[in-house]
């Protein structure tokens, strides 16, 4: 019988230039962070993916998306969740150079869930 494993869902928004990158990853691993990214953030729930999607990636870039993926729980939980503002805006930092053992414990696809461009 096997034993089924904690998973953490995460969400995260993506602009144009991320979700390009995903796609050549096949949905399977985040990209690596650029010299001035030093943490990645993924959120803790959709509503505030939605909000920075829908709002600050739409104003940087002229589309957003909201990601949704699951990681392994043993592996999250060494990661506090933040709160960066009102109490559903929490977060994860992840350092950059643990990005690659977060891909690491993704389990499944990263699933776009919600698209925004302006009409």
């Amino acid at each position: 019988m096997a034993i089924s494993e904690e998973l953490t869902v995460l969400y995260r928004p993506i602009g144009p230039k991320e979700w390009e990158l995903l796609r050549e990853a096949d949905f399977k691993r985040w990209p690596a962070r650029l010299p001035d990214q030093p943490i990645f953030y993924p959120v803790t729930n959709e509503q505030y993916a939605t909000e920075i999607a829908s709002t600050w990636n739409i104003r940087d870039s002229g589309s957003g998306a909201v990601t949704r993926f699951q990681v392994r729980t043993s592996f999250m939980s060494k990661y506090p969740v933040q709160r960066v503002g009102g109490s559903h805006h929490t977060e994860w930092w992840v350092p950059a150079e643990d990005l690659e053992a977060l891909n690491d414990n993704i389990v499944g696809l990263i699933e776009v869930i919600r698209e925004f461009n302006p009409a």
